[in-house]
């Protein structure tokens, strides 16, 4: 495993272009473009603002930046760097702005959600979305890119909208059976749209394309409900994550239940291996040990007083190959939880010494990078475990990562600067410090 150089970034904005050539990083006003392979820089852009959002067309081409302060969106062009494309959106202002799937329309939410308005690159036409509502996940587009679905609130009710994004007509309209919905997401092979409501009632439900209710789910009432919702890559399952600290999988059949996974604070599990970090002394060496069971997870009792209380399963992630769910329970915030979806079973649980902050899955094998907010990057695959300390001068935090899209290359990310590992086409040994 090699480390490159630190580089700079501001707003936690690093991406990857999607054909995985070109790395983008924004550093206050400046866009600043590299070779993926030899980092040198190959393109830098002047923004007129600080940027707070950044994204790359689908076709690696182009890549969007947008200052919410200022109301203003800015697009630039790796083919034609003189060539540049400003959106103003005026006094109505901004609060999120994103790219259409064929990577030559641009959707910007306005402020208090009046309206989404669609910019097309090609033409300048300006198109208007009426009653988009404000909620955790209002957006989403088919995995094809050949529709949108969107979330809207009219009349103090819920309605969705379903537009074929080649022209933006409207394809189907209806209304939605929540109370107040939080979120909508396609599965990947386009055909189911999953909508949930918000935390105070716990209920899922199955659209297809055409707007009929396929199924609907409740796993209990009056308590707070579903807090994540995961598609296995092969849409055969839905994974729900609830406040009850419960996982339930759901099947592609009969969108019935057919298993649940709790988090209980004593493993039992013969068959499951808890990883525990251990910090030992005097010289403060970090490993892995593989702990005896029964084992005991450490535990926070959330403030019932506060809001959003730090409880249930806030993070889900299917591995690539579908074989593996990776789950996170808030009031558990140092483990991490790897279960087997073809025996679904608990198969590890990963115990660091501090809380997770993001884990994330290899695109192309079964293997799980994670960070906790201090100077090492833990991988873990159905060989081990293993840490990786990284060895940059002064103290690199690494606060959040991802994958490169070929799994060869992780990208670290602390509060102001990046730092690339390479070398990781080897699965990680056993519990390796």
């Amino acid at each position: 495993m090699n480390f490159s150089e630190v580089f700079k970034q501001s707003n936690q904005l690093c991406k990857v272009s999607p054909d995985g050539k070109y790395l983008a990083t924004c550093v206050q006003y400046r866009l600043v473009v590299r070779d993926f392979n030899s980092l040198q820089i190959v393109h830098l852009y002047t923004c007129l603002d600080p940027v707070m959002h950044m994204e790359w067309s689908s076709d690696s081409l182009f890549i969007l930046c947008a200052m919410y302060k200022r109301g203003l969106v800015q697009v630039w062009s790796l083919e034609q760097p003189d060539w540049h494309c400003k959106i103003d959106e005026g006094s109505i202002g901004l609060v999120s702005s994103r790219w259409s799937p064929d990577g030559r329309h641009i959707l910007n939410t306005t402020e208090f959600n009046l309206r989404v308005t669609v910019w097309s690159l090609c033409t300048k036409a300006v198109s208007y979305i009426k009653y988009p509502k404000a909620c955790q996940k209002g957006v989403d587009f088919t995995a094809d890119g050949r529709y949108m679905a969107l979330a809207e609130r009219r009349e103090c009710k819920d309605y969705i909208s379903v537009f074929v994004c080649d022209d933006w007509h409207l394809l189907r309209h209806f209304e939605s059976e929540t109370q107040d919905l939080a979120g909508l997401e396609w599965s990947p092979n386009c055909c189911v749209l999953a909508v949930w409501d918000n935390c105070l009632e716990y209920k899922i439900l199955l659209y297809s394309l055409d707007g009929r209710l396929l199924s609907s789910y409740s796993a209990y009432e009056w308590s707070l409900g579903i807090k994540s919702v995961a598609w296995s890559p092969s849409s055969q399952f839905l994974a729900v994550g609830s406040y009850d600290e419960k996982v339930r999988i759901l099947n592609h059949i009969t969108w019935k239940k057919i298993t649940e996974f709790e988090h209980p604070a004593t493993i039992i599990n013969t068959k499951a291996v808890v990883f525990k970090e251990v910090e030992k002394r005097p010289t403060c060496l970090v490993s892995d040990e593989i702990t005896q069971l029964p084992a005991q997870v450490p535990v926070i009792k959330p403030d019932p007083d506060r809001a959003n209380p730090k409880i249930g399963i806030s993070a889900l992630a299917f591995s690539a190959d579908n074989r593996f769910l990776a789950t996170k329970n808030d009031n558990m915030p140092q483990s991490l939880w790897v279960w087997d979806m073809q025996r679904l079973s608990l198969l590890a649980v990963l115990e660091q010494t501090a809380p997770v902050r993001c884990f994330v899955w290899d695109p192309r094998r079964p293997r799980l990078a994670l960070c906790t907010g201090n100077t090492k990057v833990y991988l873990w695959s159905p060989a081990g475990c293993v840490s990786v300390n990284v060895p940059v001068e002064g103290s690199f935090q690494v606060q959040s990562l991802f994958w490169h899209c070929s799994g060869s290359s992780l990208v670290l990310l602390s509060k102001e600067h990046i730092c690339l590992l390479y070398g990781l086409f080897s699965q990680p040994g056993r519990a390796a410090s």
